[in-house]
């Protein structure tokens, strides 16, 4: 048996950067070595790709970097490869699949995807558009609007004009308070912050301010924070069943998510069988909406007051750590991890049959 090439990319200029770091040391550690050559490449916050070759621990604790060779992938469609360059001398090394483990900026976006459509290499996950307009929440909530799926009220805000005074009278108008505010293409809960009034508002809007031109203002909805993983494309795509995500924050930011032991994911989640199933189709519909392929999970709100399921976003390349809900909603469905890697790189060649 052949084994395929796989570069697995991770790292990148995100502030997601740690997190990717973590994605792709189990990712790397749990595919069938039997079946793949990996080729592991990192990118420092800093933009640089280096090949490394040493032991999977020092991708999740940033030592690589150290150990990196320098490494770009080639846009030549002709190549289908990597330039690994030693001083002046410069190797194509052939690659059959690219799996970009790269959440948020530069990653998540279409970026990325871009450049391997442009060297039609096979890559992991949603290709460029699904990937650029589900990062920008702004044009998610628009694709989720016209699809008729059920969605908090928000306002979309520009940077420049974060000091009008009309701003802060919409949000109140609109959404009143407590209200959510985010930037529209920053990842894991960076930059968001829960407003209980005007001035937490102008705050928060500065702080989003700091990490996209583009912010969203959210209703509040009182609720259960709920996901579910789908994997597949058009009328293939699988639902998982749904997992709970029990914060142990005022609402699931980064801090809460990867270093507060006291968040907890449930897997199933403790509803009743007509909400799950609500919750599942809701993912196929948003997924398909977007024009989604290979993996996403999707998060909803189950609302206390009326148990309605109200879509919240949607994540083009979920988590892969140990506490990550996309791999242990597949796992709990009956797929570990390595026959869901194996599934995700088999959907990647198919797509360039």
């Amino acid at each position: 048996m052949n084994k395929k090439t796989v570069v697995v990319l991770f790292g990148g200029q995100s502030s997601e950067h740690e997190v990717s770091r973590v994605s792709a040391s189990t990712i790397i550690s749990n595919m069938d070595q039997e079946k793949y050559y990996i080729i592991p490449v990192g990118i420092t916050k800093d933009g640089r790709w280096m090949i490394y070759n040493g032991p999977v621990e020092n991708i999740k604790n940033g030592e690589w970097e150290k150990f990196g060779t320098p490494a770009v992938l080639s846009p030549d469609a002709s190549q289908k490869g990597l330039l690994k360059i030693v001083g002046n001398k410069v190797k194509v090394i052939p690659v059959d699949v690219v799996f970009p483990v790269l959440h948020g900026l530069y990653g998540e976006d279409g970026t990325v995807q871009g450049l391997l459509e442009l060297a039609r290499i096979p890559y992991v996950g949603c290709g460029l558009v699904a990937s650029a307009v589900s990062m920008d929440k702004g044009y998610t909530k628009i694709i989720a609007k016209n699809a008729r799926i059920n969605q908090a009220d928000y306002v979309i805000v520009m940077k420049e004009d974060i000091n009008k005074k009309s701003v802060l009278n919409k949000i109140e108008k609109k959404l009143g308070f407590p209200c959510f505010i985010k930037p529209a293409n920053a990842g894991s809960s960076v930059g968001i912050t829960k407003a209980h009034n005007r001035e937490e508002a102008f705050e928060g809007l500065k702080l989003a301010a700091e990490h996209d031109k583009k912010i969203i203002v959210e209703r509040n909805i009182n609720g259960r924070e709920v996901e579910c993983a789908v994997l597949g494309s058009g009328k293939g795509t699988k639902a998982s069943g749904v997992g709970e995500i029990l914060a142990a924050a005022e609402f699931y930011d980064y801090d809460a998510k990867y270093n507060n032991a006291e968040s907890r994911t449930v897997i199933p989640a403790d509803l009743d069988e007509k909400t799950v199933e609500e919750i599942r189709k809701t993912a196929i519909k948003v997924f398909n909406a977007v024009s989604g392929e290979g993996l996403a999970r999707v998060d909803f709100f189950v609302e206390n007051e009326t148990g309605k399921v109200i879509f919240n976003e949607l994540n083009t390349l979920p988590g892969f750590t140990s506490i990550s809900m996309y791999p242990k909603l597949w796992e709990e469905a009956g797929k570990p991890i390595t026959e869901l890697i194996d599934e995700l790189l088999e959907m990647a060649f198919n797509r360039y049959l």
